[in-house]
């Protein structure tokens, strides 16, 4: 395995469903951050296509002008999923407690996951389910910065550097034989301190790992 035990505990052990049932609808990640992703989005998925939104929320942030055949939404706060406005579907579930995915195999052109990763306490068996739903040469973007709810970040994330994070996405697909070698995509902030603190957009760094389905 790719995770020693203590690595993936949580300063707060209590039930994620319990965390998260009261509903947040702000965003987490400031605007430079979110046109990085939307962006991003735009120049790796496909229109006309079926996409697994996983541990989402209120908003997907993928572009407007982008249509998609399905988009099936997954997160922990049934208010939050029911306010996105691109999800055909959505299902709550504990990925922590249920490691399987109630999804069909091959079912799916890409997978995406924003600023959530982090949270994932058995990613060596998500990201193998991540695989499973994919089709053939689907393409998996996990998305992330610097911020978390620190007591809910496993204990791998939270002493990690934000490059030994990159480096950690990058383990947990290469975990799984069959995915492409993985890419990341790196943006760090220019932007002062003193002026990233007081909200200036573009404080945010902004990381991207990037794997597609081949085996």
């Amino acid at each position: 395995m790719l995770l020693k035990p203590e690595q993936r505990q949580k300063i707060d052990g209590g039930n994620d469903r319990e965390f998260y049932n009261t509903p947040r609808f702000v965003t987490h990640v400031d605007a430079g951050f979110i046109d990085r992703l939307t962006n991003l989005y735009r120049e790796r998925l496909t229109p006309n296509t079926q996409i697994f939104d996983m541990m989402s929320s209120w908003v997907s942030h993928l572009p407007d002008d982008m249509v998609f055949t399905e988009i099936q939404g997954h997160g922990l706060n049934e208010e939050e999923l029911a306010k996105n406005p691109r999800f055909n579907s959505y299902f709550v579930q504990n990925l922590n407690q249920d490691l399987q995915l109630p999804l069909a195999d091959e079912s799916f052109d890409a997978v995406l996951n924003t600023v959530s990763v982090q949270y994932l306490q058995y990613p060596e068996a998500i990201f193998a389910e991540i695989y499973r739903i994919l089709k053939p040469d689907g393409t998996a973007i996990f998305s992330f910065s610097n911020r978390m709810f620190y007591n809910k970040a496993i204990e791998a994330w939270r002493d990690g550097s934000e490059s030994d994070r990159v480096e950690l996405v990058k383990g947990y697909f290469q975990s799984v034989k069959g995915f492409s070698p993985p890419e990341a995509i790196v943006y760090v902030s220019q932007v002062p301190d003193f002026l990233r603190l007081i909200g200036m957009p573009g404080g945010d760094p902004f990381y991207a790992v990037i794997a597609r389905k081949i085996g």
